[in-house]
């Protein structure tokens, strides 16, 4: 089944950026491919990992961390979606979440492992759909979101944080 872009009407314009920098026709390929990158990703040194660009910033191993974090968010609030519930959905603080997380103490390595588990996940959640599903709409962070758009903001949400680690960490992607 191929998973149509979404209209924008299916997702809060926040998420517009990370819905354009996934490749028509279909985020599948883009979802199993980015597992390539990741991979590559653990074979980082822990110094690496604990480099930020700036000061106050993440560590590369925060940053991936925090793509664990928001993929299990919007994980959850795709099978909640696909299966549904009509129950308005929380938002969550990506900053307080990462000053909370033991992202930062732990071996980049075992981020990384843990952020493929979670792809792994979610590709099956995504494989799982049917059309009927896909269609289905409920509320996230007081807004409007459909089960399609968090099929494309998933792997659009990681694009966006894998570039991040390209252009401002110099992280070779």
């Amino acid at each position: 089944m191929t998973i149509t872009r979404p209209e924008a009407t299916e997702f809060a314009p926040f998420y517009a950026g990370y819905v354009g920098k996934v490749s028509p026709p279909d985020p599948m390929d883009m979802l199993k491919n980015q597992l390539t990158t990741f991979e590559r990703l653990a074979s980082m040194s822990d110094d690496q990992g604990n480099e930020q660009y700036a000061a106050g910033k993440w560590s590369v191993k925060e940053l991936l961390g925090h793509v664990a974090d928001a993929e299990r968010v919007f994980g959850y609030r795709l099978v909640r979606i696909a299966r549904g519930d009509q129950t308005p959905l929380a938002g969550f603080d990506e900053n307080a979440w990462a000053a909370a997380a033991p992202h930062a103490r732990r071996h980049v390595a075992a981020v990384v492992n843990e952020l493929i588990a979670v792809r792994h996940a979610t590709i099956a959640l995504v494989e799982s759909l049917d059309g009927a599903s896909i269609g289905n709409s409920g509320t996230a962070n007081n807004a409007p979101i459909s089960a399609r758009a968090l099929c494309w903001i998933i792997p659009g949400h990681a694009q966006h944080h894998l570039d991040i680690l390209r252009d401002r960490y110099g992280v070779k992607i």
